[in-house]
Order: C-alpha cells, then structure tokens, then sequence
C-alpha cells in the first residue's frame, strides 16, 4: 500500500476513535439526565464488524499489493460529501447524539439538520462509507461485504431504535 493509503486508514481510524469519545461522553451526559440505553444487546455487532472491516481492508490491500493505486478523486470526493453529512448528523443531534441507542424520556424527536428530511440519515452515510473507503483501496471484496453485513445488522438495530424513541418521546 501506498503512503497515502496509511494516512487515509490512519486518518479514519483516527476519526472513528474521536466520535466513540463523543459519543461516550454524551453518553454520559444523557444517562446524568435519565437517559436509558435500549437494544444493547446487538451493539456488540456493530463494533466488531467495525473492527472487522478495517482489517479487512488493510489486509485486502496489502494482499492486492495495491501500490500503484493513484487517488480516485471522484471516490474521494464521495468520502468528503459524506464526511460534511456526518459532522452535519452529529451537529444537529448534540449531545443526544451517540452510536447506542439511548433515549431520554419526554424529549421530543429532533426533526431539523438532515433528520428533517432522513430518518436514519447516519445509516446511509455508515453504508457509503462502508463501500467507498475500501474501494478507495482496491478493496472489492471488503466493499461489497460490509455494506451488506451493514444493512443486515440494521434490519435488527433499526426497528429497536424506533420502538424506544416513538415510547420515549410519548
């Protein structure tokens, strides 16, 4: 892999390690307040096929010997786009913003930013990144799996989600 495949890896890694503290810390905030956690048991899915999924990649990569991949601009441009929705999700949220499904009674849905016109439009940007970043790579195999694995998982997280927010914001 090239020099600028390693700092890209290492800038995302980078990222999701600093969301994980935001989300943390809201965490913590949210549960001060009474927040409750909900579908806990499935979030362990997430993390690993997150964990599983940039090692993939890296190892796809490296077996593909992908040294002579230049920057596809119009992938990397993808990337951005959907980096600028993601701070615009976590921006619109504040601190109810998190990667677990936590709720706080008697607060009303957030109906502004991008959940104005998505529902989950964090999903969707996750399920972009999930194919763009390994093709970026050279990973193909890794972008066709983990969007998938992706969906898949939201088919358990998603109907959970709702079910605690439409019972806590009633």
């Amino acid at each position: 892999m090239t020099t600028w495949m390693w700092l890209f890896i290492i800038a995302v890694i980078a990222q999701r390690l600093i969301e994980l503290s935001i989300a943390r810390r809201n965490e913590r905030w949210m549960k001060d307040r009474g927040g409750i956690e909900k579908g806990g048991k499935h979030y362990k899915w997430f993390i690993w096929l997150h964990s599983i999924f940039f090692l993939s990649m890296i190892f796809e990569a490296l077996l593909n010997n992908n040294n002579s991949t230049g920057i596809n601009y119009f992938l990397i441009t993808i990337f951005l786009l959907t980096q600028l929705g993601r701070i615009w999700c976590i921006h619109t949220l504040g601190k109810f913003w998190n990667t677990k499904i936590i709720v706080l009674p008697g607060v009303s849905l957030i109906k502004k930013g991008p959940y104005k016109y998505v529902k989950h439009p964090n999903y969707i940007i996750v399920a972009i990144e999930l194919f763009v970043i390994p093709l970026l790579l050279g990973a193909y195999l890794t972008a066709f799996v983990f969007p998938l694995l992706h969906v898949l998982l939201l088919k358990i997280r998603i109907p959970r989600e709702e079910k605690a927010l439409t019972k806590a914001t009633l």
